[in-house]
C-alpha cells in the first residue's frame, strides 16, 4: 500500500518513528531522571496531538483549502 506523501496520517506516522527512536536512544544511553524528563515531554505532546486531531475532525478547514472529494456513482 502506497501512502501518498503530504497527508496528516504520514505526518503523523513520521513522527511516531521520531519519537520512538527518540525514546529508546534516550532509554539506552541516558539516566532515569534524563528519560523521566523526556517521557513527560513525549505525553505532553501526545495531549496536544490528541487535542489538535479532534480539532482537526470538529473544525474541519474551509471548504477553499479541502480537495475535491472525486464521488463515484
Amino acid at each position: 500500500m502506497k501512502l501518498p506523501r503530504r497527508t496528516y496520517t504520514a505526518y503523523s506516522i513520521g513522527l511516531a518513528v521520531v519519537w520512538a527512536v527518540v525514546l529508546a536512544v534516550v532509554a539506552a544511553t541516558g539516566s532515569s531522571d534524563k528519560l523521566h524528563n523526556v517521557i513527560l515531554i513525549f505525553l505532553g505532546f501526545a495531549i496536544s496531538w490528541c487535542s489538535g486531531t479532534i480539532a482537526r475532525v470538529v473544525y474541519p478547514p474551509p471548504a477553499k483549502w479541502r480537495r475535491p472529494v472525486d464521488v463515484a456513482s
